[in-house]
């Protein structure tokens, strides 16, 4: 695991989805499975974590998570609708509780003025009891300092900050 990424955080959030007898998997393009990575350094994550899929790549955003090809066409893959669709597509297809998503620009070039380098959109969605209106999913866009690796660590840990955060929320 990257030595700048936050290791009590993956606890945390072991701890959080055990107390709530909930699952997670994952959708990652910028980082590129350090986020399962980090949630699998945890001892007993097969208890909680189902599974990740990085889908860098806009075929691979659309053919394992059901992104739109108008978000892509229109918004571009780091975009607030994108990172949105990757969450709860990762969920659905893994019929898991909660699904987290990254998409964004690490480094060192690929910036624009609309989303320099830096610039990462992360989504976290929750899928209530089948049937239920309770399914929600919130993106939150961030724009980190740093080299490539600060980046994808930072988004790393604002990525589990962000599932804590609506976990305790519910």
């Amino acid at each position: 695991m990257n030595d700048a990424i936050d290791r009590d955080l993956p606890r945390e959030v072991a701890d959080a989805l055990c107390d709530a007898e909930e699952t997670l998997a994952v959708a990652e393009s910028c980082t590129g499975g350090l986020i399962g990575a980090a949630i699998t350094a945890v001892p007993g994550a097969s208890d909680y974590f189902d599974s990740g899929l990085t889908t860098y790549a806009y075929d691979a955003k659309r053919r394992h998570l059901g992104v739109s090809r108008e978000a892509l066409d229109e918004h571009g893959a780091v975009s607030e609708p994108v990172a949105r669709q990757m969450a709860q597509g990762i969920r659905d297809v893994t019929d898991v509780t909660w699904g987290v998503s990254t998409t964004g620009i690490a480094g060192p070039t690929g910036g624009t003025a609309a989303n320099p380098v830096g610039t990462v959109y992360i989504g976290v969605s929750y899928g209530g009891p089948w049937g239920s209106a309770e399914s929600y999913a919130t993106v939150s866009r961030y724009v980190f300092d740093g080299d490539r690796a600060a980046v994808r660590a930072q988004t790393v840990d604002q990525a589990l900050t962000d599932l804590l955060a609506e976990i305790d929320s519910r």
